[in-house]
């Protein structure tokens, strides 16, 4: 039986990007259901079509109508992918769908999901994000969280935002390992603005232009000192192989859940691997359920920079799932479990459903 619950789970406080203000996780948790065996995976759709096109409603609609009458619990991941590729985009939707069979099929094995992927350091680094705020408060934040051992600090940026920040953050805590993410807030008329963030020594500079301008994002890289990381651009495989055809990247930002799932992740590193580009995994305030699978894959040889997957508690106040992510010097380790590792807080769920247990048909 499969069945998805769309839940609102409150933020621990508001997080804000240029794209606006969240404060609730709006997701879609699928849930597969057995001969004695329960499946879990998220879609990491929002309520709108903010960071891209899809959003919840186009979510279950794709998902009832199309992916539904592709998918067995039986299937491989890469037969079940081999059908969705008849679908065009929807690749979030897409995502949930795969991972919820490599949990399925992690789970008929008996292994945990970092060691059914294969190549598990059995480890993620782990870097935190920090939406907008006061500049006060934002050094309050990064001061917290040098303090619990975090290996990359990320903080976001906008016109009017950038570089007083920064250069507040290098004043008062040195040369930390310290990026910045601006999540498409700038144009090619803003490459001097960019330019000025070259004397602060930071990792990179994520998203800086809107995702479609591609050669954009070249030209600027060759005008920075600072690598360029894509996040919004990595649509897919094919983007992500565009970007780095055309010199626009230096660094990706994988997020699974959005480019089509696990093995569209391991695709893309194998690439970046192979052309020197920089990888690490994201996050989009996935609750326990997309954290796990995230987790999962940043603990690969390939990853070789700490992610955005924090500790459950840095969103929320409580989660979705019973298993609670522990971070120790900027480490996070995979579940051991079978699977994804974690199960249900049903009272929790229950309590923070909008939409609850509609079968598929």
């Amino acid at each position: 039986m499969l069945s998805y619950s769309k839940i609102s789970i409150p933020l621990l406080k508001p997080f804000k990007t240029s794209f606006g203000t969240q404060l609730t996780r709006d997701a879609i948790i699928l849930l597969y259901q057995g001969k004695g065996e329960k499946a879990f995976a998220e879609v990491v759709t929002d309520e709108a079509p903010l960071y891209g096109y899809e959003d919840n409603f186009t979510a279950i609609h794709v998902i009832n109508n199309h992916l539904k009458e592709m998918f067995s619990p039986d299937l491989e991941p890469e037969k079940f992918n081999e059908k969705a590729k008849a679908i065009r985009g929807h690749n979030m939707a897409k995502g949930g769908m795969e991972m919820l069979l490599w949990d399925i099929n992690a789970k008929r094995e008996g292994k945990p999901l970092h060691k059914f992927l294969g190549k598990s350091k059995g480890k993620a680094e782990v870097g935190i994000s920090i939406g907008m705020s006061t500049i006060d408060d934002e050094l309050r934040t990064i001061g917290e969280a040098v303090k619990r051992g975090y290996r990359r600090i990320k903080v976001k940026i906008e016109r009017g935002y950038n570089v007083q920040l920064i250069k507040a953050i290098r004043e008062r805590y040195g040369d930390i390992p310290l990026s910045v993410d601006a999540n498409q807030g700038f144009t090619r008329d803003d490459f001097k603005i960019l330019k000025k963030l070259d004397e602060f020594n930071l990792k990179y500079i994520e998203q800086p232009l809107p995702l479609e301008d591609i050669n954009g994002h070249a030209l600027l890289r060759k005008e920075l000192k600072t690598p360029i990381c894509l996040d919004e651009s990595i649509e897919s495989v094919e983007s992500a192989v565009n970007a780095m055809e055309r010199g626009a990247v230096d660094i990706i930002n994988i997020k699974p859940g959005r480019i089509g799932g696990l093995l569209n992740s391991l695709e893309v590193m194998e690439r970046a691997r192979e052309n020197g580009i920089g990888i690490w995994i994201g996050g989009m305030l996935e609750t326990g359920i997309g954290r796990s699978f995230n987790i999962s894959l940043a603990s690969n040889v390939l990853v070789n920079m700490p992610g955005d997957t924090s500790p459950n508690d840095k969103y929320f106040r409580k989660d979705i799932t019973n298993e609670k992510f522990e971070m120790k010097d900027g480490i996070i380790t995979p579940y051991s479990g079978k699977g994804i590792g974690v199960s249900l807080d049903y009272e929790f769920f229950n309590s923070v459903q909008v939409e609850g247990g509609r079968l598929l048909d």
